[in-house]
């Protein structure tokens, strides 16, 4: 296990600053457990990025299938942890909140597992299609992809609403696609089979026979107006105006998206290729 030696982590304290402003006891389980587990693995990954990081050649053809459950937990950076966690900490509330912890948390493993499982076999596909072996050996880490998924779901249990996106407005529906491709056009450096993998994950969830196993998995019936007792809590961001401002510092999500954008045009010249934040 390795410590990471550096100094003030900006990201970092901005992102114990979010959880701190919405407060600990307001959080859902599953989704604080989700936080605390990346924060404690940036803090002190199991492995080295390059060792935990996900491809074709690392996971499929090495066999070295332990980065299917790392790679989604480990973190290039500060800024990456945050835009990340912050992203997961709007998602995780939301839709923790309409499922209810048990499910919630048996699709994050699942989507965790899956969306790499998906991202392999995107790159073997480019690779074959553009006859560049090259794609085998992109390497991923990071949360974002999973967190693509979970923006299919948070869109399909509540729909409507208009996302503006670089300047863009588009049905929430869709915001997703016209994300993936902004991200990709300006910043070449993220993954974009990473982050398209997230996507067909969430429809499979959505439109998909997953819904049903993962349910199964979870042991829970398949109501699709559940809701945990979170949604009771007098403190819960939600019950109260302005709740969801309180833990993204006034910024919504097309803004966060935005200036993680920025932030990545400033963050190149890795010798892997990361699943970014959204």
């Amino acid at each position: 296990m390795q410590r990471r030696q550096r100094g003030v982590s900006t990201g970092l304290l901005l992102l114990l600053t979010q959880v701190f402003q919405v407060g600990v006891a307001n959080i859902p389980p599953v989704t604080l457990g989700t936080l605390a587990l990346n924060i404690l693995l940036f803090l002190n990954p199991l492995k080295p990025l390059l060792q935990a990081c996900i491809s074709v050649q690392e996971g499929l053809y090495k066999k070295d299938w332990h980065r299917l459950f790392l790679a989604p937990f480990h973190h290039a950076d500060d800024w990456h942890l945050y835009f990340n966690m912050v992203s997961m900490l709007w998602k995780g509330i939301k839709l923790e909140k309409r499922l209810g912890s048990v499910l919630f948390g048996t699709i994050i493993a699942v989507f965790s597992l899956l969306v790499g499982v998906a991202y392999m076999m995107l790159e073997i596909m480019l690779a074959e299609l553009l006859s560049d072996p090259s794609y085998k050996m992109n390497c991923a880490v990071g949360f974002s992809g999973v967190l693509f998924a979970l923006k299919v779901l948070n869109n399909h249990y509540h729909p409507g609403g208009i996302s503006n996106i670089m300047g863009i407005p588009v049905s929430n529906k869709y915001a997703c696609w016209l994300e993936l491709v902004a991200i990709h056009l300006c910043s070449p450096g993220t993954s974009f089979a990473g982050h398209l993998a997230g996507i067909l994950v969430g429809l499979l969830y959505t439109r998909g026979p997953l819904k049903m196993l993962t349910k199964a998995c979870a042991g829970t019936e398949q109501r699709d107006n559940y809701y945990s007792e979170y949604s009771r809590y007098p403190g819960y961001p939600y019950s109260r105006p302005g709740g969801y401002d309180a833990y993204t510092g006034g910024l919504n999500e097309e803004e966060q998206f935005e200036r993680a954008i920025r932030n990545s045009l400033n963050d190149r010249g890795r010798n892997f290729i990361a699943l970014t934040f959204i």
